[in-house]
């Protein structure tokens, strides 16, 4: 009976103990065990950007170890590259010409015909059209004089103006113009129109004397009134 009485209080007694851990410990089966002693430090890695300073440092550390002198000194020859060592040659360039010459060409008279002759002259870059017609007015060289070459424009001619517009050149001359009179007349206006109309967009001529329009005599004996071309003096073209 002892025996009986003692098996129910050590059952009474385990139940006490089952409940009162299942109220401490709800979602285990028993008691947890207690955490062990702490295990040895974990290794911490670098950041990238010490990473990099690192490596930064170590490559200045290696590339200052050149020495530096303190002033210049002489290096040996035999130290020195050898294509250091041959003499430079100098490129000697041709000098630049501001101003090109542009080839033309004038009309001037064979003597005792009256007949226009071409004749090529250069005036400089651009070429335009008072330097033409100031070519012209220069006359022949002394060598084409010689050759029987003469102009109907006298000596003091002079060009103090001319443009283009619309295919129509307006040249100006002086009052030395007016001197020329005549058959003389008619031919040194053909010099002039055949001269003006060989450059590239002038299709007549228009000619004025101090800033006023004239009129220019023909071959057949009429006076005409502006612009005129080379069909007006087709009997003066070279042949």
């Amino acid at each position: 009976m002892l025996t009986s009485l003692n098996m129910s209080l050590r059952a009474s007694r385990r139940a006490q103990l089952c409940q009162r851990n299942s109220r401490r410990y709800p979602f285990s089966e028993g008691p947890r065990r207690p955490p062990g002693p702490p295990g040895p430090p974990r290794p911490q890695r670098l950041p990238l950007v010490a990473l990099c300073a690192v490596a930064l440092i170590a490559i200045a550390a290696t590339s200052c170890g050149i020495p530096t002198d303190a002033a210049p000194r002489p290096i040996p020859a035999k130290s020195v590259p050898f294509n250091l060592l041959s003499p430079s040659t100098a490129t000697t360039l041709p000098p630049i010409t501001t101003r090109a010459h542009v080839p033309i060409t004038v009309f001037l008279v064979l003597a005792g015909s009256n007949r226009l002759t071409t004749v090529p002259r250069s005036v400089n870059y651009p070429g335009t059209l008072a330097q033409v017609i100031g070519a012209l007015a220069q006359g022949p060289t002394n060598a084409e004089a010689a050759g029987g070459v003469q102009t109907a424009l006298s000596s003091q001619t002079a060009v103090t103006g001319a443009t283009v517009n619309l295919g129509i050149a307006t040249i100006n001359f002086n009052k030395a113009f007016s001197s020329i009179a005549g058959p003389e007349l008619v031919v040194a206006v053909a010099q002039v129109v055949f001269t003006a109309t060989a450059l590239p967009g002038v299709a007549g001529v228009s000619i004025e004397v101090d800033g006023q329009p004239v009129g220019v005599p023909l071959p057949n004996g009429t006076l005409a009134q502006g612009p005129v071309n080379r069909l007006a003096f087709a009997s003066l073209a070279p042949q």
